[in-house]
Order: C-alpha cells, then structure tokens, then sequence
C-alpha cells in the first residue's frame, strides 16, 4: 500500500485514539487479520461524510492507515455494503463490477476485501470493522464471515459502553457549562465559632446548586471530576464566595474549599489579589490522591506568603488525612465529625482528639471541630482545649443576612 491513498490524514500530534486504547477490540483487529490473511484491519466511525479509523491492525502501513486518520466515504466501500450494493465478503474484487468504480479499489488496489457493520445500541451504524488485503483471497468462505461477525459484535460491545459513557460526560458537561453559565448556585455561610467569646471567628463557605430535584453539593463536584470541569466549577463558586468579605466584619475570616488539583492550577493567586488575603483560609480537601506534593506545596507557598491560610479536614478520619497534615503543616486542622461525634462518651475519640490538640500546639495550629450537634459535645471539646468549633448546635448554613445578624443581635443561629 502507498501514500497514494485518497483521504485526509491528520497531523501526527492529532493522532489520538478515542477508543481509548482499547485492547480487546486491538486483540480482535489483530486476530482477525491474521486469520483471514489480510494486510490491513481496522474498526472505523462515520463522522459526516468521512470515514475515520478508530483502531487500527495494520502492521508496515501505518503511515497509510493509523488512529485519527480519514477517508471520504464517497471513496470507499461502506455506503455500498450498508445499501446492499455490495457484499460484506468479496474474497476478489474483480468478481463486482462496482469495485472498479470506487476509488480505493485501484489506488491500493484492493484486491479482497471483508467488512462487518457496527452498530450503535438504536440500530443505526456506527462504522465499520474491515479487513482487506492487496492480494486476492479466493478460498475466504462463509465460516470466515461469521467468524468476522463475531469478532464485530466483540467490539461493538466495546464501542457502545464508550459511546453511552461519551454521551453521559457530555450530558454532564452540559449541564456544568449551564450551572455556570446561570450561576445556577447559592452560597451558604456556616459560624466558625471561637468557644471563648462565643462569637463567630469565621464562617465556612458552602455551596447549595439549584436543581430539581436537588443533589447534594458533593454530586456535582464529582461529576465535575469526571468531565475534567473540576478545577472550573471549584473557581466560579470561590469567586462568588468571596464577595461576602466586603461585608463581613474585619476580623473574621471565611474560609473557602479548593481540591488540590484545583489549587494545583495556579489560578487562585489571581482569584485571591483582589480581597484582603489575610481573612480568606483556604480549606484543601482530600477527596483524590494527591499525585505531587512539592508542586502542591510550590502554589501554596505562594498563597500563604501573600497571607492566605491553609486548612486541612478530615483530621482522624484515616491514615490518609493525617499524611496530608503532616506533608502540608496547615494553620488549621478540621477535626472530622466522625472524631468529635459522641465525644463526650467515648473514651477513645476524648483520647484521639485530645492527641490532636497537642499536636496542633506543638505545629502553632489551630484546632477547629465539625460537626457539633450537642451541648454535650461541645464541653467536651471545649475541656479538651479545642479553641474554635462548628456544628448544626452552633449554627446551620444560611445566607450572607443570616450570617451578618450573629452581629447584630449577638444570638445563635437556629
């Protein structure tokens, strides 16, 4: 086969694969080219008017033939055998008159050549999988069809999962780009409250997406992740948080909450120069590995210079969260509600968190305990030496008027 064949390659750096490198429909490409001694296999999808290989077995031709390049399908056999003009087996193409008018038949030439249908889940095509060689193939019969139809149906199977997860994340996409286009999303103020003067420290923002019905916070952030829209649906809702610093008294902060992977872009050193950085604590959450430490510890080297604080939660959760404390020394350490729940008669949590509290003085920490639902709870803590605390008792999320009337009236939110 030669470069002589018609179509629109692309550029090697556009030669990516969307199956994904999928190894079960390479292993039937390969298999069944070596069965039916072909020269070249390959799986393609019609896009508009093109045919494009989607996973290729062409050992020797892959300047000719490779993942990402095109053919017009004007120029190739597909339309003929989906219309019935063609047979999906034609061991010589001398043997149909309408090879010879096809383009591709003498640009390789063609000598042989078989070609299932894929199918999409409705019944209307997908692509092709195909084998041909330059060599006619007189003694190709039948069973070799069918064993070609099975392998097609293999990696149908392959396509349509792909196909099906490929319309699920662009759905999921579309309803992301639509929540942030519309600020789809309110921004819930939560008392960060220092148990000494029983005022708000601080406040946590949280936030609650319009949707109906309604799905948790965490829902999106995880469908976030999986389009790769993380990082974006974590900024838009930091960005309309922060605006409550402008009327929040100056000695309080807010804390906000940012992924690693989020902080990891270097976007929040922009986001953050235009407020007072010194009352915004930044809350890292742990709910991915974090892959590199030293480059996360690179972009918050840069926020905490400028006055930004760090907070870590999830403190005695796991062996995990405590690795982050120890990698990251936060300003402050989140213990989890799983800690501080029913502390008051638990010896071994009493025990844990009093650890903790050492050990944040130790480090220059402040201690801060989620989660506090009783007046139990809270002495506990409070015995223990934990300075800040916050908790449905304390105070539920509310909006920013809600959060401004702890200093008007000086009373608890109910």
């Amino acid at each position: 086969m030669t470069d002589e064949i018609p179509g629109n390659p692309l550029p090697i750096a556009a030669r990516v694969n969307p199956m994904g490198g999928d190894d079960t429909i390479q292993m039937a490409l390969d298999f069944v080219r070596t069965h039916l001694n072909m020269e070249v296999a390959y799986l393609s999808e019609f896009v508009g008017d093109d045919l494009v290989f989607r996973a290729v077995s062409a050992p020797g031709f892959e300047e000719m033939c490779f993942v990402g390049g095109s053919m017009p399908l004007d120029q190739v056999y597909c339309r003929h055998i989906l219309a019935g003009r063609l047979p999906e087996l034609i061991p010589d193409t001398a043997d149909e008159p309408l090879c010879a008018d096809i383009a591709l038949t003498n640009a390789i030439p063609i000598k042989a050549h078989v070609s299932v249908p894929i199918r999409r889940p409705d019944g209307t095509p997908y692509g092709m999988f195909c084998c041909l060689s330059r060599t006619a193939q007189r003694d190709l019969n039948p069973r070799d069809l069918e064993v070609m139809r099975a392998f097609a149906d293999l990696s149908a199977e392959q396509v349509n999962t792909k196909i099906t997860t490929r319309v699920e994340r662009q759905a999921i996409r579309s309803r992301i780009e639509q929540i942030q286009a519309d600020e789809a999303f309110d921004i819930v103020y939560q008392p960060i409250v220092d148990l000494n003067g029983k005022r708000p420290k601080g406040f946590e923002a949280l936030c609650r997406f319009r949707s109906e019905p309604y799905r948790p916070p965490n829902l999106w952030f995880d469908d976030a992740l999986v389009v790769g829209m993380q990082a974006d649906l974590e900024i838009a809702v930091i960005r309309k948080a922060l605006l409550a610093l402008e009327q929040l008294p100056q000695d309080t902060y807010l804390s906000v909450n940012a992924s690693p992977a989020t902080v990891g872009t270097g976007l929040l050193a922009d986001l953050f120069a235009n407020y007072p950085q010194e009352r915004i604590v930044l809350e890292v959450t742990e709910h991915s590995m974090v892959e590199d430490y030293e480059e996360l510890l690179g972009h918050l080297e840069i926020l905490r210079f400028r006055g930004v604080r760090l907070a870590i939660d999830d403190a005695g959760a796991g062996y995990s969260g405590l690795q982050h404390i120890v990698k990251l020394k936060p300003d402050l350490i989140k213990l989890d509600i799983s800690l501080t729940s029913s502390i008051d008669t638990d010896v071994v949590r009493r025990s844990l968190g009093a650890a903790l509290v050492r050990f944040a003085v130790e480090i220059g920490a402040d201690i801060v305990a989620e989660g506090i639902e009783t007046d139990a709870e809270l002495n506990a803590l409070s015995n223990l030496g934990v300075p800040l605390a916050q908790g449905y008792y304390l105070g539920k999320p509310g909006d920013l008027d809600s959060a401004l009337a702890w200093f008007k009236d000086g009373k608890k939110r109910a």
